[in-house]
């Protein structure tokens, strides 16, 4: 059996519950510019933990699940 290892060009992680592959060095602050998002007003999980944004420029771990949220004021 062939061991299997990540893709050295991107990484297959889950944005809000759907597949993408993103570069391999992406980090939220990317992923954001790639969703076409700005921050302001965002919240983002990954992996099921509030990610602080002073973190948003760390890497995502391989096969991260992340979660976009964003504030709906008047809620």
């Amino acid at each position: 059996m062939t061991p299997q290892h990540p893709d050295p060009t991107g990484n297959a992680i889950t944005v809000n519950g759907a597949a993408r592959t993103v570069p391999s060095a992406c980090t939220v602050e990317t992923l954001l510019g790639l969703l076409g998002l700005h921050p302001d007003g965002l919240a983002v999980a990954v992996n099921g933990s509030v990610a602080p944004r002073a973190g948003w420029r760390r890497p995502l771990p391989h096969g991260a699940v992340v979660d976009v949220l964003s504030a709906v004021p008047g809620g």
